[in-house]
Parts: C-alpha cells; structure tokens; sequence
C-alpha cells in the first residue's frame, strides 16, 4: 500500500521480490494516489501497475479530510480482499490509514522503513506522529539501521519483532540500466540543460517549510546563484502552490536557474549521480546521494537519518541562511574532484528486498 512516489520507489523491489514467488504470495498493490501522477508514473517505471486505485486526494483539503477519505477507501478494499497482511513504507498519511484500517480489522502490518525518529512531532509534520503511531501496531519492524532498531526498543517494542534490513532504497538504484541512464541524459540535452562538473541539484517541498522559512532558503539560494554564475541549478519544482509560486517568482529570471516539473525517477537519480551539491529537504535523497559520493545540505532542523549526518556525508543546516551559503560556497569554490565523499553508505547495500521477503516467509511459517 502506498500513495507517494517515495513510497513507490521503496516498495517496488519487494512488490517485485514478492511476485518472484507467485506459489507463496498474491501481492495486491494498492495506490491512495497522493501524488496521483508522481506514483503512477513512478510505478511504470518498475513496470507495475495498480491493482487498486483510490484517487482520495482534492483540492485545498485537510489533514483531517484526507485522512478520513483515505480510511474510508481502504476500509472497503479490507472489506472486497482477504488480505493476509498489509504491508507500508515510511511514515505518510496513507501509512498511517493503512496501519490503522489494519489494526481494526486484526490483520497484522509490516513497517518498511520502521524506527526513524527526530522526536519534535512538529519536525517533521505531520511525519513524525504518523511513523511513531504505525509503530504502535505493526507485527514486524523493517528497520533501515541498527540506530532505528534502538529507536524502536526504546519505545518498549519486542525485539523479536524488529529486523536490521537496510534500505530498500538503494535496491530501486540498482534497478536503474545503462539505457535508462541513456534516456535521462537524452531527457536533459532536449531541455538544453547541460549536465557538467557544476551542477547543483535543489529540492524544496515539506510542509513545515512553508511560509517564512521557504523566504529564507530562496534568499539563501539567490545569494548562490549570483555568486556562482558558471553553476547550473536545477530545481525540479514541486506542484504545491505554496512553494511553486515563490520558487518561480524569486528564481525565474536567471539564466542559470532551471525551474522544471517533477521528474521521473530516473532522471532525479541521474542529476543526483552528477551534482556537484544537493540541497534537500527530502528524506529519500538524503539515503540515495551517498550512494553518488555527492555532499548534501539538508535544509531542516531535524531529521530522523541522522546516520547521514553522523557519517559525514550530510550536514543539517534547517533554513538558516548564513549556515547554507557558508557551507554551500565551501563546496561551490572547489572543483567537483576534490569534493567527494568517501565514506560508505550507511543505509544499505542493495539487498533490503531479499531479506525482508526471507523475513515474510519465516513470519508465516
């Protein structure tokens, strides 16, 4: 079950895992649609396709709003299926409705992505609620590092629950082909953005960035902008009216800024394989750049992967505009070579997916 195109690229390898085995499992999938267009796109990409479609988001709705649309969707899929267990990724609304519609009807739920923890329910909102609530619930916990797994007995779950799997992330990276990478680079040439020593990858988005901290990180990006005109900074921009139009209105005149659509995934992995810099306030790239060597600014105050941080492959820098411009210019100022990382990603190796299907099937024996 999923409704984002995060939570796409992280339960494929195991919806495809799964489905290698069709005498032990019938995998139904299931999409909220959240991002309605994000995950489906992102589906085709796996070569999946829904078995289940719910289009339960609207305009301008709330939180409350989507939320009771989405249990009251789900609760009729529970009610059509004989659904064996559910299983999520992460920490969404849809994660949540599904952790809870679940719970109701006594089917047990299997956390992908269990035990992140920033413990500020307000950083990130309304994430970090949601994750800790599905916790309360689910039969096994998936968790990325041995740090999650901490999180999560701290909190009185049964260790024989939870299971140190990795990250299902850096198995969907290893799915990507060499044709695939061609088409990306295809992609970029048509939209004459060239893809150099000097590019930086920017994505801006979550909810408790909006309103006055957004104004800050676009004052920020400006100052970088201006003071590295040889760079190219490319924007995939995201559709929320709170963050698109300030993006479009601070940004779009300069030369060196390119303002696109959200791209498919292959195409934000290849701009993540050959920036220079990313500033995110994603969680899912903060995982996956690491991966590329590339060093990430993360614009939030807290985050529930401090690994990242811990590694050295991320520094946090909230919205703060003297703490990006001076970290972003210590990097700018170099060339690309001398700016990579060393370290080994600390969030898995590309084999999550085999183990958590191992881990399903000593469940039900």
């Amino acid at each position: 079950m999923f409704g984002t195109r995060p939570e796409v690229i992280k339960l494929a390898p195991i919806i495809l895992e799964l489905r290698k085995y069709p005498e032990k499992y019938r995998v139904i999938i299931c999409n909220t649609e959240q991002q309605k267009e994000l995950s489906n796109q992102t589906l085709c990409y796996f070569g999946l396709q829904a078995d289940i479609n719910l289009d339960c988001m609207r305009p301008n709705q709330t939180l409350a709003e989507v939320q009771s649309r989405i249990l009251t969707s789900l609760d009729k899929v529970f009610e059509d299926n004989k659904i064996d267990a559910t299983i999520v990724q992460g920490d969404t609304m849809t994660v949540l409705c599904g952790a809870l519609t679940s719970f109701y009807r006594k089917i047990p739920v299997f956390h992908v992505e269990a035990g992140l923890r920033s413990y500020d329910i307000y950083e990130p909102f309304p994430e970090e609620v949601m994750r800790q609530m599905t916790s309360r619930v689910a039969e096994l916990h998936f968790a990325p590092t041995e740090k999650n797994k901490k999180a999560l007995l701290q909190e009185d779950i049964s260790e024989n629950k939870i299971h140190v799997t990795g990250n299902t992330v850096i198995d969907a990276l290893f799915c990507l082909s060499e044709n695939t990478m061609e088409q990306a680079k295809e992609f970029f040439a048509s939209k004459e953005i060239p893809i150099d020593d000097k590019l930086v990858l920017i994505t801006a988005h979550r909810r408790e960035n909006h309103g006055e901290r957004i104004d800050r990180i676009l004052e920020a990006l400006t100052y970088l902008v201006k003071t590295y005109p040889d760079h190219k900074f490319v924007i995939p921009v995201h559709p929320n009216p709170n963050v698109k139009c300030k993006i479009y209105s601070k940004l779009g005149e300069f030369e060196n800024v390119y303002l696109l659509s959200p791209l498919d995934y292959p195409y934000l992995v290849y701009l993540m394989k050959n920036a220079k810099l990313i500033l995110t306030d994603s969680g899912g790239i903060q995982e996956e750049a690491p991966s590329f060597g590339c060093p990430t600014l993360v614009m939030r105050y807290e985050t529930e992967r401090q690994e990242g941080i811990d590694a050295g492959v991320s520094v946090l820098v909230g919205a703060e505009y003297d703490k990006i411009t001076s970290y972003a210019s210590e990097i700018l100022s170099k060339p690309r070579k001398d700016t990579r990382l060393k370290a080994l990603n600390p969030y898995g190796k590309g084999d999550s997916s085999i183990i958590i299907r191992n881990l399903i099937d000593e469940y039900f024996k």
